[in-house]
C-alpha cells in the first residue's frame, strides 16, 4: 500500500483561521485547527494586524496536524485562501507598516468614487478590470493611503492581498493568482495582467506588486526553513499560489467554468456573497467580474452586512441567533456597515412598520429577512447580467448552494427558502473555501487539475432541501423600503 499523503487547506478570513488536513487520495477530512483574528476599528474603519493572521495560521496548522493524528512527514502540500480585497503595506524586510485595511472597511468611499470618475465612469472600470471601484476595493485603499498616510504609501516596499502576505510569508516568494487579484482594481480581466494605465493612475509602481501566477494551483515553492521549522511540517511541503476566498470556495464545490449559473451559490458568512462561475468575461456595474482561479470567470455580487449583523441584532435584543419569528410589519435593513450592494457606504441601519404588537423576536427575523433579501436581490441582479430572467420559472426553480457560516443556521436557511422559493443545497463538508485551498494544495503537489481534485473527493452526503412557497409579501415589503430608503434615509443620493 502506498505512504499516505495528507494536504493543508488554510482558510484565513476576516474573523478567524481554519486549517483542513485533508487525505489527498480520498478527500477524507481528518482534521480543522482553528485560531480567531482580531478586528478593530470605528466610524467605517476596519483593520488588523496581519501579523496576526501569521500566528493564527501556526496556531491552527499545529492544532489541526495534533488532532489529525497525521505525521508530518505525511504532508505534501499547503495553500492559503484569504479574505478578499485588503490592503497589506510592508516594509523592505516584509513586515507589516500599519494594520491591514479590510475589505470592509468603508473609509475609501470618497477615493472609490474619485476614481471612477477619472478614468470615464463605470463602464470605463468593467471593460478593463470587470469591475466598479467601491470602498472595498484595494485600489480605493490605496489611494486613501495615499491622501491620508502619504508617508507610509511612500516607505512602502511592497503591496500585497492577505492570501498573498501569508504566501510569501511560507515561500519567500512574493505571489498572487489572477482570481484575487482581479479583486485589487489594478488588474485587468481582458489583458489577464496588471493594467499599466490604472497603475499610473494610483502613483503605484508594478515593482511593489506580487508576480501572477497562471492559476492558484500553481506551485510558487515549497516551506523556507523558518516556516518548516514555525508549522512543524517538512521542507519539501509544496505550496500553490493560493487565491481568494470566494475563488477557493468554488473550487471546494468541484466547480469550474462549466456554467455554474445553473447552481448559483450564495455565501452567508460577515458578508453576504452570490457568485456563479462562466466561461464568458462579465463586464457589467452592477456586479464584480472576477477572474476565478482555473482560468475562467466568477461574476459576483457582494453585500457588506450578513451574519455579523444580524448576530448584533440579536445580542441588542438578548436573544439567542436562532431565537426568531418572522418579522411581520416590521422591516429592518441591518446595514451596520455601510452597504456595498446596493452601494450605500454611508448607509446605517433603518428599522420601519413597528406596532404596539411587535415582538423582540420579530425584530430579529426582520433583520434576517432585511439580510437576506438585500443578497437576494444581488443575486437576481447577477442573472440578470448573465442574461437569464430570475422570474422565468425554470431560471428560479434551480437550486440554491448555500455556504458559509449561515448555512449551519436554522434561522438563516429557511429564511432564504421561504424568500427565495428555490430549492436548498446545504453542501456535505462544511468548510468550502478551505477544502478549496487543500485541492490547490494537492493540484501544486502533484500537478493534477484541482477542480477535477476536489470534484472527486468524498466530502459527505449534501443536505437538499425542497422549495416552500415564496413569501412573496415580505419580499415586496422589504424591497419596497429598500427603494424607498436608498437616498437620505440609507446614506445614498
Amino acid at each position: 500500500m502506498p505512504p499516505r499523503t495528507v494536504v493543508i487547506g488554510v482558510d484565513s478570513s476576516t474573523q478567524s483561521t481554519k486549517a483542513v488536513f485533508v487525505d489527498a487520495a480520498s478527500g477524507r477530512l481528518l482534521a480543522v485547527g482553528r485560531a480567531p483574528h482580531v478586528v478593530r476599528g470605528e466610524a467605517g474603519a476596519r483593520e488588523s494586524d496581519p501579523e496576526v493572521w501569521w500566528q493564527a495560521l501556526r496556531g491552527a496548522v499545529a492544532a489541526g496536524l495534533k488532532e489529525s493524528g497525521a505525521a508530518a512527514s505525511e504532508v505534501t502540500g499547503i495553500a492559503v485562501a484569504g479574505q478578499q480585497h485588503g490592503l497589506v503595506v510592508l516594509d523592505r524586510s516584509g513586515r507589516p507598516l500599519r494594520p491591514a485595511m479590510l475589505w470592509n472597511d468603508t473609509r475609501s468611499a470618497p477615493q472609490a468614487a474619485a476614481l471612477t470618475g477619472a478614468l470615464g465612469g463605470p463602464d470605463a472600470w468593467t471593460a478593463r478590470t470587470g469591475s466598479v471601484p467601491v470602498a472595498a476595493v484595494t485600489a480605493s485603499k490605496w489611494q486613501w493611503l495615499r491622501e491620508n498616510e502619504p508617508h507610509t504609501a511612500a516607505a512602502t516596499a511592497a503591496v500585497r492581498l492577505p492570501h498573498d502576505f501569508l504566501t510569501e510569508r511560507l515561500t519567500g516568494t512574493a505571489a498572487t493568482d489572477p482570481g484575487d487579484a482581479s479583486g485589487t482594481g489594478w488588474y485587468s480581466t481582458a489583458t489577464g495582467s496588471y493594467d499599466p494605465g490604472l497603475l499610473e493612475l494610483l502613483g503605484l509602481d508594478a515593482a511593489l506588486l506580487p508576480e501572477v501566477a497562471r492559476t492558484g494551483a500553481t506551485r510558487v515553492g515549497s516551506l523556507t526553513a523558518a516556516a518548516a521549522e514555525a508549522l512543524g511540517l517538512p521542507l519539501t511541503t509544496a505550496v500553490a499560489a493560493g487565491t481568494g476566498d470566494n475563488m477557493s470556495a468554488a473550487v471546494g464545490l468541484g466547480l469550474g467554468g462549466a456554467g455554474l449559473v445553473d447552481h448559483p451559490v450564495l455565501s452567508l458568512g460577515t458578508s453576504g456573497t452570490v457568485f456563479a462561475a462562466s466561461r464568458t468575461r462579465p463586464a457589467s456595474p452592477a456586479l464584480s467580474g472576477f477572474a476565478a482561479t482555473d482560468g475562467t470567470y466568477l461574476p459576483l455580487a457582494c453585500t457588506l452586512n450578513c451574519t455579523l449583523a444580524v448576530d448584533k441584532v440579536a445580542a441588542l435584543l438578548g436573544l439567542d441567533r436562532d431565537d426568531v419569528a418572522p418579522g411581520g410589519e416590521a422591516v429592518l435593513l441591518p446595514y451596520l456597515d455601510g452597504e456595498r450592494t446596493p452601494d450605500l457606504p454611508s448607509a446605517a441601519g433603518l428599522l420601519t412598520g413597528l406596532r404596539h404588537d411587535t415582538t423582540p423576536r420579530q425584530l430579529l427575523g426582520a433583520a434576517y429577512e432585511g439580510a437576506v433579501v438585500t443578497v437576494l436581490r444581488a443575486l437576481d441582479g447577477l442573472l440578470r447580467t448573465c442574461g437569464l430572467d430570475p422570474a422565468e420559472p425554470g431560471v428560479a426553480a434551480r437550486p440554491l448552494r448555500l455556504i458559509g457560516g449561515g448555512a449551519r443556521g436554522r434561522a438563516w436557511v429557511e429564511t432564504v427558502r421561504r424568500l427565495s422559493g428555490r430549492p436548498v443545497i446545504v453542501p456535505g463538508f462544511g468548510e468550502p473555501v478551505a477544502l478549496g485551498a487543500a485541492a490547490l494544495a494537492a493540484a501544486a503537489a502533484t500537478g493534477a487539475d484541482p477542480v477535477a481534485i476536489a470534484g472527486g473527493w468524498s466530502t459527505g452526503e449534501d443536505v437538499r432541501l425542497p422549495p416552500v412557497r415564496r413569501d412573496s409579501a415580505t419580499w415586496e415589503r422589504v424591497g419596497s423600503v429598500l427603494e424607498r430608503a436608498s437616498g437620505p434615509l440609507l446614506g445614498g443620493s
